[in-house]
């Protein structure tokens, strides 16, 4: 009885975090009701707390849920690729795949960049797992001379940038240009474009504009 009273806790929390994340996505922490999120999960109000002590706790959650699993994506890309490009690739193909399919997680991480409050003066809390492993890549890349001298930071804003703006902004920009970003052919005419794109801004022999 105790195993099972453990595994509906645990299913009860992870709905709660899975409902949290589409209104944190819709409206923002700054606007996000903890009762709206139980209205959804199907639960009272008062139950939350013994999930989760306030909406931060609760949105801490939503992140770190993000981050891992898109680092665990991303490691299982990575898995037996060598070199440094070929590693940059499959990173940014992992990550434009997994924010296609979690359309929620390119929200609010957009809205983490605009907004840093919910994080209380350490932004990367959760997100440093990405920024270390394309840090990583980049700075194998310029050390092995296979990359021009060139800031990871600078690669993670474009790469980041373009895949977050793929995905948020293609019911923002006018009925007559939208797109399906999870369309297969869509999907395949944007990778190839980022993929150059890629090239461009990190080979040594890549025309430096």
């Amino acid at each position: 009885m105790k195993a099972i009273r453990h595994q509906r806790g645990k299913a009860t929390r992870e709905a709660i975090v899975k409902a949290a994340e589409t209104v944190f996505a819709e409206v923002g922490y700054g606007e996000a009701r903890l009762e709206d999120i139980a209205a959804i999960v199907g639960v009272r109000r008062p139950s939350m707390v013994y999930y989760f002590a306030g909406k931060q706790e609760l949105y801490d959650a939503v992140e770190a849920d993000i981050f891992e699993a898109m680092h665990h994506f991303s490691r299982e890309r990575l898995e037996g690729v060598t070199g440094p490009l070929e590693k940059l690739l499959a990173l940014t193909d992992a990550w434009l795949d997994f924010i296609v399919a979690r359309p929620t997680a390119a929200r609010i991480i957009q809205r983490l960049i605009a907004d840093v409050r919910p994080r209380q003066g350490n932004p990367i809390e959760f997100s440093h797992v990405a920024l270390d492993i394309l840090e990583d890549i980049v700075t194998e890349g310029v050390e092995s001379g296979r990359f021009r001298p060139v800031s990871p930071m600078f690669v993670l804003n474009g790469v980041s940038g373009g895949i977050l703006f793929y995905v948020n902004n293609s019911t923002l920009i006018g009925e007559q240009r939208f797109y399906e970003p999870s369309d297969p052919e869509t999907l395949a005419e944007y990778r190839a474009l980022l993929g150059r794109l890629i090239r461009a801004a990190v080979l040594c022999d890549a025309p430096a504009g």
